[in-house]
């Protein structure tokens, strides 16, 4: 195959690495237009493309994310990850852990390691790498990646449910929950909810956002009842998908431009945790944006005529 075909064949691959070590959707395509550009500007041909490409996007991405890091620590509200609607990498021998690895709680849970043990564990975890090829990739030894990837396994473990829903079980709750959410139902939506459920939305000070996270089934479920038929009234819709692995949906305007993404965290039959991204610089890979600022007004026109 010529160098082209090569690295095509492995940009699903390159790009999935990239993207759980960033959370970062625009990132991650950077990465991987870095990693092909080194691809193609060096003479000799690696004995495994696959190592090569691997490993090079794999150290782009640790540089990405201690500079990311920086910029991170002065965002505006809760960080979230940037949504991923499907990741372009399938593997049936993985499946689980390619899956497990892309939700947001996961990615999130990612971001409490170090840039190495961040990297190890994608590498090592996720994608299944030798103890060779990580080393390799991120310039350490072989003794000190199972070092790292020990110590990344435990913080994972650590932070991860106790016990997770059935793929048919959270589909079959969340359409009852978007059914409920289209009707304004709150008790439909409070029958849903873990009773310490957590709602949070990302704004990156760029968009309207809540104040902080709104906790409780009881308040959780007013607030959404509340809101949804006023967002309706202004020609706004969603369409149920899976966002990050996770049951989710898609906000759009009237127009039909992304105002933002919503998933949905079960476990034990309830829903936990509830992410809204709505900074319109992480849905730009999804489609035109609304301006989510004018929706705002328009929503609170609308209560304003109700009342």
């Amino acid at each position: 195959m010529s160098k082209v075909e090569e690295f095509e064949e492995l940009r699903p691959l390159l790009f999935s690495i990239a993207y759980r070590i960033l959370g970062s959707v625009g990132e991650a395509e950077d990465a991987v237009q870095e990693t092909w550009l080194r691809f193609d500007g060096s003479a000799a041909r690696p004995a495994s493309t696959r190592a090569f490409l691997s490993a090079t996007v794999t150290r782009i991405s640790i540089d990405v994310l201690r500079s990311a890091r920086v910029r991170r620590e002065e965002y505006v509200g809760p960080w979230f990850p940037e949504p991923l609607l499907s990741d372009p990498y399938q593997d049936p021998a993985r499946s689980v852990e390619l899956a497990d690895s892309v939700s947001m709680a996961a990615l999130l849970l990612l971001e409490r390691l170090s840039p190495l043990e961040r990297a190890v564990f994608v590498l090592r975890e996720v994608f299944g790498f030798g103890f060779g090829e990580v080393a390799a990739a991120v310039g350490r030894s072989e003794a000190a990646c199972r070092q790292l990837s020990v110590r990344a396994r435990r913080h994972m473990e650590a932070g991860r449910p106790r016990f997770e829903a059935d793929r048919a079980e959270r589909a079959e709750l969340a359409a009852r929950f978007f059914d409920a959410l289209r009707e304004g139902d709150v008790t439909g939506l409070r029958e849903l909810l873990a009773a310490d459920v957590s709602m949070a939305g990302d704004g990156g000070g760029r968009a309207p956002q809540l104040a902080r996270a709104v906790v409780g089934a009881e308040n959780v479920a007013r607030l959404l009842a509340s809101v949804f038929p006023l967002m309706a009234r202004i020609g706004v819709t969603f369409e149920p998908h899976e966002v990050n692995g996770e049951p989710g949906a898609v906000f759009r305007d009237r127009d039909g431009r992304v105002l933002h993404t919503l998933a949905l965290d079960v476990l034990g039959g309830r829903i936990q945790t509830i992410r809204s991204v709505i900074n319109p610089d992480k849905l730009g890979h999804l489609g035109p944006v609304a301006d989510a600022w004018a929706s705002t007004r328009e929503v609170r026109q609308a209560r304003r005529s109700a009342g």
